[in-house]
């Protein structure tokens, strides 16, 4: 699905304006919020490479700077474990009351930690996944360890992390110990992906052990290999989104083209459409063994599933257009970089249009390329010339029968 990378903002728990990241398809089959890892940001290539990759199957996925981080408001001294799931929290009514609540929590590292124990505050979550996530929020006090009794002794230290400084405060790490992410896990009751790399040296593979045992069906785990903590390759981040997103369409739904294929059965020669169930007009549609969805507009009583009949007809005008000009080009061996035509249901004269049943198309041929007046002239007839131009314009016969 094509999207694009929007920035917002929210006002975070604190009231800090907290920046964000929403990678939205066109149409989003259900939106999924990300939390970063301890100490990190939004644009951690991980969480860049996961919200892309799963916007491409059709999620919508939010990622924010917890407060005093990245490009967000506040101050990190004064923040914790506790303020960040509060975030996450504030990250899912922002997106409730602005676009959709999420279905789906995803959480990297400390973040995945957060998102469990985020989710029972969250109603509509239908799943969480989890990246490398600590079964114990103390965990990241390892990374500190070095500094911990300066802070127990003066209340607070500077902290390199990650090469960064940052300033931990006594009441971070008396929050940590509070927490308790194991007895979250057990009473999640919503599905949990566990992902870890067995070779993940920042939080080992035996924190992904203790929470699958701790929490209850229906749980799965996978073991991202050769991966590292960050999922600094991004095909291991890929490789994490296209799991994330397969499992995930078991709890909110597959994505049209999956249910498509699942529902047409394959057929050659010709298209085959068929019902489907639950649905008042979709139609799954195979395609000389393509499958596709078919289905009405909000409009008209359907769930745009998929396009209408009419402009999925107007799709075939504009498509075999592309796919004559492209052939007749090529053997002219005229210089055509790109071609682009676009249908809509015109009016006819002294008729009121009808976007379903329209008695007039318009055509617009745009066309790139060293091409003079002429050749442009030419390759406007040649548009008129395809199959489905002269199928249209000349008239079919159709001969109907129940089988």
């Amino acid at each position: 699905m094509t999207g694009e990378t929007t920035k917002t903002e929210f006002k975070g728990a604190g009231g800090e304006a907290l920046a964000a990241a929403l990678d939205l398809p066109a149409k989003p089959r259900a939106y999924a919020l990300f939390a970063h890892c301890f100490s990190c940001s939004k644009d951690i290539k991980a969480a860049r490479e996961i919200a892309r990759a799963l916007r491409a199957e059709g999620f919508a996925v939010m990622r924010f700077d917890f407060t005093g981080l990245g490009a967000s408001e506040g101050d990190f001294a004064n923040t914790n474990f506790s303020s960040n799931v509060d975030d996450l929290v504030a990250a899912a009514d922002y997106l409730r009351e602005t676009y959709e609540a999420p279905s789906i929590l995803i959480g990297h590292s400390l973040g995945g930690a957060a998102a469990i124990v985020a989710a029972g505050r969250i109603p509509e979550v239908k799943g969480v996944a989890t990246i490398g996530a600590p079964a114990e929020a103390d965990h990241v006090a390892m990374q500190i360890a070095e500094h911990r009794d300066e802070i127990e002794r003066k209340g607070k230290a500077t902290v390199k992390l990650a090469g960064r400084p940052f300033t931990i405060k006594k009441q971070f790490l008396d929050d940590l110990e509070k927490q308790d992410v194991l007895a979250c896990a057990a009473k999640l009751k919503k599905p949990l992906l566990l992902m870890h790399a067995p070779l993940d040296t920042t939080v080992g593979v035996d924190n992904a052990t203790r929470i699958f045992v701790a929490a209850k069906h229906p749980k799965s785990f996978i073991s991202l290999d050769t991966a590292d903590h960050l999922l600094s390759n991004p095909d291991d981040a890929r490789y994490a989104a296209s799991v994330l997103a397969a499992w995930a369409g078991r709890y909110i739904g597959a994505a049209p083209h999956a249910l498509a294929t699942s529902l047409a059965p394959p057929f050659a020669g010709g298209a085959l459409a068929s019902t489907v169930e639950g649905e008042p007009f979709a139609v799954a549609l195979s395609i000389d063994g393509h499958p596709m969805l078919i289905d009405a507009g909000v409009e008209d009583g359907g769930h745009d599933l998929g396009p209408n009949p009419t402009r999925t007809v107007e799709a075939a005008l504009a498509a075999c257009g592309v796919m004559t000009i492209r052939m007749y080009a090529r053997r002219k061996k005229w210089d055509v970089k790109s071609v682009e035509i676009r249908i809509r249901p015109g009016k006819a004269e002294g008729e009121a249009g009808d976007s379903h049943a329209p008695k007039v198309l318009e055509k617009e041929l745009r066309l790139e390329g060293e091409l003079d007046e002429a050749q442009r002239a030419r390759l406007l007839e040649i548009a008129d010339k395809c199959p489905v131009h002269r199928m249209l314009t000349g008239g079919v016969t159709v001969n109907s029968r129940i089988a």
